[in-house]
């Protein structure tokens, strides 16, 4: 049974760092996409940060572009994603997926598997 569990998110001051963490137990396959994602309440779903599971290629959104940075330690099968400079406009529910996509097309995709979200609060 496959089973992502977020952690890491809490309430900052505008321009102030939060490092969320992403543990991942039971996937089948080696080669994978993980997927950051956030919704705001009102807004659709946005896919912010990517990350394939094999050399570690990497994908961003325009808005988080030069102050989020996702990354991987595949030995503990967690996945982070660092926000720095964190604006109002960030807050949102964060969420991690995660499903086997071929290489390259980690962004814009439907990921099979979610965990519960951990909430992201900036405030002014």
């Amino acid at each position: 049974q496959v089973q992502l569990m977020e952690s890491g998110g809490g309430s900052v001051q505008t321009g102030g760092s939060l490092r969320l963490s992403c543990i991942v137990s039971g996937y089948p396959y080696s080669r994978y996409c993980m997927g950051w994602f956030r919704q705001a309440p009102g807004k659709e779903r946005e896919g912010v940060a990517f990350i394939y599971s094999i050399g570690g290629s990497s994908h961003y959104a325009d808005s988080v572009k030069g102050r989020f940075t996702i990354s991987q330690d595949n030995a503990k099968n967690t996945v982070y994603l660092l926000m720095n400079s964190l604006k109002p406009e960030d807050t949102a529910m964060y969420y991690c997926a995660a499903d086997s996509l071929p290489q390259g097309t980690c962004p814009g995709r439907e990921y099979k598997y979610w965990g519960q979200g951990t909430q992201v609060t900036v405030s002014s």
